[in-house]
């Protein structure tokens, strides 16, 4: 794609990485056959191709953001599948990434679109507040269908307020889980074999205590020490995908500091997230603060260190599990199939584990949760959950494994089978418990 920025607008490294990512798209459309909302509802301005000439029309001629450029920015939901078919790679992650931090900053959001933006960026990255709201949902919920749509009818225009307040009571668990422990240090057992830090994060803590605490189980009994540092949060990414980039940047300095304390002390081989969304954001870490002198050099070395838990267990020779007359519905998160390139490993692990993996048809489709996407955007997330589900039920599993927590609460909104990670599977076929999703299923 030909371009014509000015010598002075590329001077910023923003720009000038957006400009030859601008020009490394050769106009194929290959990305619209993968594209979710350009599947649905077939407008090229809604697939990654029309998004990709809007933001070259709108950063090329530095002019602010309208409110049609935000709109169809605002319905992508950063799924990067459009990034594995591309045949020319296009990095479309740091495209859009910019794109929204420059809609953010030129352009002013009706009230409505402002204060859910506030909220959601004011209370899921800090666990307190999330479980103080989730506590103020359960008692709301019953307004759900009464006072709230329960599913908005219009695909074209932003979602209301009600539209957006509905989704995210409709997503809400019925009960709040107990609280855990996010910080402490967990020896291995038996000799050591190696030293991680486990991200805590900010969501899946308080949505979904039972993933880290698999995790700490199974890699302690297989000689891995875990610590869960003290001083670290949110990774950043619920914050970067709203255009609100200098809250991200952060977030990711003050997790950059408290593991680097910790690589200084003890050092650290690894740092394991569980949730692959904020996998995919702290990967990024590097590219996030490559401008930043005091931090670029270390925020390259966390991201060299961080892992998905499934790369760090293939390369932990786990031993075989005799078979169990179990099959899973693997759902693949676009974060990690498509942001971290992580395809096989977690199915081989799975049957490994003596599980009977089966994949989704239209695995490479989003389900939509997208991080806040299924409160932002409700029409379309609704109708991608009920594709995933359909395509899920369709090869009749006993338990559905992913590895995000926001596909976990997305998937489990629609359907009645037991929703697990796939870390509390291992754990359970290597003398953990049954996951607390099948037991409460079996009940």
């Amino acid at each position: 794609m030909q371009t014509s920025f000015a010598e002075e607008q590329l001077a910023d490294s923003h720009m000038a990485s957006s400009e030859k990512i601008l020009r490394s798209c050769v106009h194929c459309g290959f990305c619209t056959a993968t594209c979710p909302t350009y599947l649905l509802e077939g407008d090229e301005l809604d697939s990654p191709r029309g998004r990709i000439y809007l933001i070259k029309d709108m950063l090329e001629a530095d002019k602010p953001a309208t409110a049609e450029v935000a709109k169809h920015i605002d319905r992508c939901l950063s799924c990067l599948s459009c990034m594995t078919t591309c045949p020319s790679g296009v990095h479309y992650m740091h495209l859009v990434d910019h794109a929204r931090s420059y809609i953010e900053k030129t352009y002013r959001r009706p009230f409505a679109d402002r204060f859910i933006r506030a909220l959601l960026a004011g209370v899921l990255p800090y666990p307190k507040r999330f479980r103080l709201a989730l506590a103020s949902a359960a008692l709301l919920r019953p307004l759900t269908g009464r006072f709230f749509s329960d599913l908005p009818q219009r695909a074209n225009g932003v979602p209301s307020l009600f539209d957006r307040l509905s989704a995210m009571l409709s997503l809400a668990p019925r009960r709040v889980p107990v609280p855990t422990q996010t910080t402490g240090h967990y020896p291995a057992q038996g000799q050591r074999r190696g030293r991680v830090a486990l991200l805590s994060g900010c969501a899946q803590p308080v949505l979904n205590s039972g993933i880290n605490a698999a995790t700490i189980r199974l890699l302690t009994r297989l000689g891995i020490e875990v610590v869960l540092p003290e001083g670290e949060g949110c990774c950043g990414a619920i914050v970067l995908h709203m255009g609100r980039e200098q809250e991200a940047l952060a977030f990711a300095r003050r997790n950059i500091d408290v593991w680097t304390r910790e690589i200084e002390a003890e050092g650290l081989d690894a740092i394991l997230i569980t949730a692959s969304g904020c996998g995919t954001s702290i990967k990024d870490y590097g590219f996030l603060l490559r401008d930043d002198a005091a931090y670029a050099e270390k925020a390259a070395r966390i991201s060299a260190l961080a892992k998905d838990i499934s790369e760090y267990l293939a390369g932990l020779d786990l031993p075989a599990s005799a078979p169990k007359n179990i099959t899973v519905a693997y759902h693949s998160a676009c974060s990690l199939q498509h942001g971290q390139r992580i395809t096989d490993l977690p199915k081989r692990l799975l049957q490994q584990a003596g599980f009977t993996p089966r994949d989704v048809p239209e695995g490479h489709i989003c389900c939509g949760s997208a991080g806040t996407y299924n409160i932002m955007q409700p029409f379309f997330a609704r109708r991608l959950r009920q594709r995933k589900v359909t395509n899920i039920e369709r090869i009749k599993p006993d338990v559905i494994a992913c590895g995000n927590i926001g596909c976990m609460v997305q998937i489990a909104s629609g359907t009645e089978l037991p929703v697990v990670h796939t870390v509390e599977l291992i754990d359970w076929a290597m003398g953990g418990p049954k996951p607390a999703a099948i037991q409460a299923h079996s009940r």
